[in-house]
């Protein structure tokens, strides 16, 4: 089980990447039952272009 202080490490790392991402993924990758790297995908929507 994690302590607080692990949670609120995570937190502080994921808190900033929930609130900037718009269309994406955030994955935590998990070895030995223990957060260890934190990954964020973001996308990034291009208006299409209707004229052709």
């Amino acid at each position: 089980m994690k302590t607080p202080d692990e949670w609120q490490e995570i937190a502080a790392h994921l808190r900033p990447m929930l609130e900037s991402i718009k269309f994406g993924s955030i994955t935590l990758v998990v070895q030995d039952g223990k957060v260890v790297q934190i990954e964020k995908n973001e996308k990034v929507r291009l208006q299409s272009n209707k004229t052709r």
